[in-house]
């Protein structure tokens, strides 16, 4: 053998056993970090605190602390996939971005990183990837913190969270594994090109703030004209290019705050008074915030979605029927008072009831019911209530010394009977929950032309309940002339679905309709900030059960 050919076979065999050195090393280093994981339960990368504890150490305990990122491109990918959190309404910053850009910059430079960094390195890609992987799946805000009760899924549904993180590092593409991962449905993704809207409205400026003045009504000449016309033009209310007489407020004006209106839960009259007013000058950069909020509230509840379901949306006053995962109808609907808000949770509507019966709850029997009694001894009979005692037993209403009772000191049970002044009017629809809440007909029609319909005591009450029970019944056979058959049969009957349907009570402060429009709505319970709040907050992580 020649010495040039044994030459390259020696130098071969020592760059081999250098790179099994250094991958060795790495692998150590790796190891060393990990344990101090383990037994310390903090570990920086950088300057930034790995947050991923426990699965981090799983994932790399898996692997034999074999590092799991090479090359710079898969860098590259990650930071894609970072940076695009920002359409999530979410923060690059909490998936180290910074961290990651800074390295990349010395990689391109030709700074060659020493075993430590590198492995510091791949321990803050992986963290980085579990964070955002987390994110996604179940958003950045624990609901449970802001409400005990909340009873939406917040499981992996038995998937192995390690092989999951494993499966995104070994994937060829970061971005296809996260769209398989999270196929978003249409409400998530019209939401994200709402918020990109609204982003590019404040990159130009946002919009003019009309001035204070009086209420402004058609017919009236008003200096404020052009800069309303301004207003609405920037949110697409008033069509581009239109032309606008300024002298007199009316025409395409009007009708361009008409829409407006609708689209912010207002009433939808054209009258600029001061609601109209207040959500004209809501600046652009906090409706940014409310779709980010509500941005955050689907990634907590429409992973788990099945096809067809219904959605109430409690802010927006209106509940929806979507087959097929898109909306088939929708009604105007009333809510909670603020005092007794409709709570926020899932069910399943099992059945609906025609023609029922009103078993009176007991808070409000004695808050609401026992004082107008009191005042009134023909209350009972004149509105068909039946009372019994704790057994079940009917009694004689007049029998009752109804002044001696009070709300710690009340033995009935009061029903009332079937009949167009029932309080659930003539149908209701059941899905069991412990809040004994439930949508159903009411009386109260006049209460839907209202635009702010925070009127009962918890329950959801709907505008056009016989249009729903066909939209529900539909697959069943039952068409609108059968369903209006059995409303006047005037019995008590309940009807079984063949499958139970999905219903989540949601509270969503914004949403897109069917044709595009973005809506936004008042905040009637005051639950934005506290997710806003928490969204800009530090990041925090606690991977949930399986």
């Amino acid at each position: 053998m020649s010495q040039a050919p044994r030459f390259l076979v020696f130098l071969l065999l020592f760059l081999v056993i250098s790179a099994q050195a250094d991958e060795a090393a790495e692998r150590e280093a790796i190891r060393v970090e990990i344990e101090q994981l383990r037994y310390t339960g903090r570990l920086s990368v950088g300057e930034v605190d790995v947050a991923s504890g426990d699965l981090l150490a799983e994932v790399y305990e898996r692997r034999g602390f074999e590092p799991a990122w090479s090359g710079i491109e898969r860098l590259d990918s990650l930071i894609e996939l970072v940076r695009a959190t920002e359409a999530d309404g979410l923060d690059p910053e909490d998936y180290h971005l910074s961290d990651l850009e800074r390295v990349r910059e010395l990689l391109v430079n030709g700074r060659e990183l020493n075993t430590v960094e590198r492995a510091a390195l791949d321990i803050g890609m992986t963290d980085s990837l579990i964070r955002l992987g987390y994110h996604q799946r179940f958003g950045k805000v624990d609901p449970y913190d802001l409400d005990p009760e909340w009873n939406f899924s917040r499981s992996l549904q038995g998937r192995d969270p390690a092989a999951a993180i494993q499966e995104g590092i070994d994937s060829p593409s970061l971005t296809e594994f996260r769209d398989e991962v999270f196929p978003r449905v249409e409400l998530y993704r019209d939401l994200q090109t709402a918020l990109a809207e609204h982003r590019r409205m404040a990159e130009a400026g946002g919009w003019p703030q009309v001035p204070a003045g009086p209420t402004l009504r058609p017919g009236d000449a008003d200096d404020r004209l052009q800069v309303l016309g301004q207003r609405l033009a920037a949110t697409g209310d008033l069509p581009v290019g239109a032309r606008i007489d300024y002298s007199t407020y009316g025409g395409l004006l009007e009708t361009a705050v008409k829409a407006f209106q609708e689209r912010h839960g207002l009433d939808a009259d054209g009258i600029v008074g001061p609601a109209t007013l207040a959500a004209l000058n809501v600046p652009v950069e906090k409706r940014i915030d409310q779709l980010r909020v509500n941005l955050e509230r689907a990634r907590w509840v429409l992973d788990d979605l099945e096809d067809d379901f219904v959605i109430v949306n409690i802010a927006g006053f209106r509940a929806y029927v979507y087959r097929n995962r898109e909306e088939a109808w929708s009604t105007r609907v009333m809510v909670g008072k603020t005092y007794r808000k409709t709570p926020v949770f899932r069910s399943r509507m099992t059945y609906l009831v025609f023609n029922p019966t009103w078993t009176v709850p007991y808070s409000i029997a004695t808050k609401d019911l026992l004082p107008a009694i009191q005042r009134d001894p023909q209350y009972l009979a004149n509105r068909n209530f039946v009372v019994k005692d704790r057994d079940g037993n009917v009694l004689n209403p007049d029998s009752i010394d109804w002044n001696s009772l009070s709300r710690r000191n009340f033995p009935y049970i009061l029903v009332q009977q079937p009949g167009t002044n029932n309080a659930l009017g003539e149908i209701k629809f059941m899905f069991p929950n412990k809040y004994s809440v439930y949508l159903h007909d009411t009386p109260s029609k006049s209460l839907f032309g209202k635009s702010a319909r925070a009127f009962s005591s918890g329950c959801v009450r709907v505008e056009h309940p016989f249009d729903f029970a066909q939209q529900l019944l539909g697959p069943d056979g039952w068409d609108a002339e059968r369903v209006q058959a059995e409303r006047m049969k005037r019995q008590t009957r309940s009807v079984s679905l063949s499958k139970a349907m999905p219903v989540l009570l949601l509270y969503w402060t914004a949403e897109v309709g069917p044709t595009g429009e973005i809506r936004f709505y008042e905040d009637v319970y005051e639950r934005d900030q506290a997710i806003l709040d928490a969204l800009n907050a530090e990041f925090r992580l606690s991977i949930p059960t399986m």
